[in-house]
């Protein structure tokens, strides 16, 4: 996991012209054999149960196994399986094998990274609806320190048996599933970035969830959930509560693993954690066990990453949640995207460093009566730091609703998202405008695209 922020400058080369048609998220379905609407509802731990019996126990051997090949291999290649090391494209190659061998079909995708080529695994299993694509993955590269077994070969491999046993049961998800490994995560995310950039605005707009999963292992773990798209987020709370460990919301990583990249281009997101450098509190050690006092992962990004440093209760825990995720959230009738009438603006307007606000305009017309309680604001902007920037929808009275705030804290690049504003009390036609103002000096930018669906 690349959680420091030293790993990823403030001050970025201007981004490449991204043309992005935004189209609306597709919604996660319910998992199969809900209860029947005349039934009454169950609570959530029972309803995570039922669905979890859906999925199959992922076996601890099978993930450990793994994790001695990853070990073997950084230990024959230098001590690490690094980007641009001979340890990284073994591990590609480990893990390709066992992909191949169950009926996956494979595409090793190729970057370059401070001047060394890097590489992306990507699986796709047969079937499903490929308008509608649920996405789990894990970086694969350690830092150049040590053989990154917890960091992260636990995810990577978990990702890995979890691909395996869909084989194993010939798992036929309504959703088309698609599995990932990715390059130089530890130098700033570049191999999922580069996945995402380089995805057709179509491909893109197929992918209706991405999974990720970056040190699910840490020998005094916690059990951490990200709170980022709600659907995916309760799939992993209620999972957890039905086994009985609580879970708290993930902070330590926000933003510095590979959902980041999907995030930013509007895909929905989750994922797990067990914890890297900070110390686990008193409350925590009550809550989960294992020490106080004491980091998650006392050898995050060290040589004693080794398989030595897993704890193997969190691993299977988590290896289990991770299948859960994957067979619930892929599971049930497939939905069309939501329709409606669409009006949009490509034009590009130029953001101002540190300057006053810029519009981009979308004129309606032709409509009767008030704009929708869930109008769909589509925004795609391209910056270099979008912590900088401050985001409203202008209705054509004036009104003002804000869409994003600035904060120092919000490190990526773009702001590339559908935004819903209860728009009923605002005449639907007229002139709608987009307002961006950079509050921040030294990054630049442009809106690329402003479009509402009504």
């Amino acid at each position: 996991m690349n959680v420091s922020e030293h790993h990823i400058p403030r001050r970025t080369a201007a981004t490449a012209a991204l043309t992005l048609a935004l189209a609306g998220l597709l919604a996660t379905t319910a998992p199969a054999g809900a209860a029947a609407p005349a039934a009454p509802a169950a609570p959530a731990a029972e309803t995570a149960a039922a669905a979890a019996a859906a999925a199959p126990d992922i076996p601890l051997a099978n993930v450990k196994a793994h994790l001695t090949q990853l070990q073997s291999i950084a230990t024959a290649n230098g001590g690490n399986r690094a980007h641009g090391r001979p340890g990284y494209k073994a591990s590609i190659d480990y893990v390709k094998a066992k992909l191949d061998a169950a009926g996956f079909t494979t595409t090793v995708q190729q970057f370059t990274s401070s001047g060394a080529t890097g590489y992306n695994l990507i699986a796709d299993w047969p079937g499903g609806d490929t308008n509608q694509v649920l996405m789990a993955g894990a970086h694969l590269d350690s830092v150049s320190s040590g053989p990154g077994i917890n960091d992260n070969g636990s995810g990577s491999a978990a990702v890995l048996e979890t691909a395996l046993a869909v084989s194993r049961a010939q798992f036929k998800p309504a959703k088309h599933l698609r599995f990932a490994w990715w390059g130089a995560e530890e130098l700033g995310l570049v191999g999922s970035k580069h996945y995402v950039n380089s995805l057709p605005t179509t491909e893109r707009a197929k992918v209706a969830g991405y999974l990720n999963f970056d040190m699910i292992g840490s020998p005094n773990p916690g059990y951490f959930v990200y709170d980022d798209d709600p659907a995916i987020e309760k799939t992993f709370k209620d999972y957890f509560a039905s086994i009985g460990v609580p879970t708290e919301i993930e902070t330590e990583g926000d933003g510095r693993s590979d959902h980041a990249s999907f995030k930013n281009a509007g895909i929905p997101v989750g994922g797990l954690f067990t914890g890297a450098s900070r110390t686990k509190t008193s409350a925590q050690a009550q809550k989960w066990g294992g020490t106080a006092g004491q980091a998650f992962d006392r050898c995050y990004h060290s040589s004693c990453d080794t398989t030595s440093n897993i704890n193997d209760t969190g691993l299977d825990r988590n290896s289990d949640a991770l299948a859960h995720g994957v067979w619930t959230l892929s599971a049930g009738t497939t939905e069309p995207p939501p329709t409606g009438d669409t009006y949009e603006n490509t034009a590009d307007v130029a953001i101002p460093d540190n300057g006053a606000a810029v519009t981009s305009t979308v004129t309606v017309s032709g409509r009767s009566g008030n704009a929708p309680a869930a109008l769909q604001v589509g925004v795609d902007i391209v910056h270099t730091w979008r912590g900088d920037l401050v985001v409203d929808l202008l209705a054509p009275d004036g009104t003002a609703y804000r869409l994003k705030n600035s904060s120092s804290s919000d490190s990526a690049d773009n702001v590339r998202a559908t935004y819903t504003v209860d728009a009923a009390g605002e005449a639907a036609n007229g002139a709608w405008k987009l307002r961006v103002q950079d509050v921040a000096s030294q990054d630049t930018g442009y809106i690329n695209a402003f479009r509402l669906t009504f």
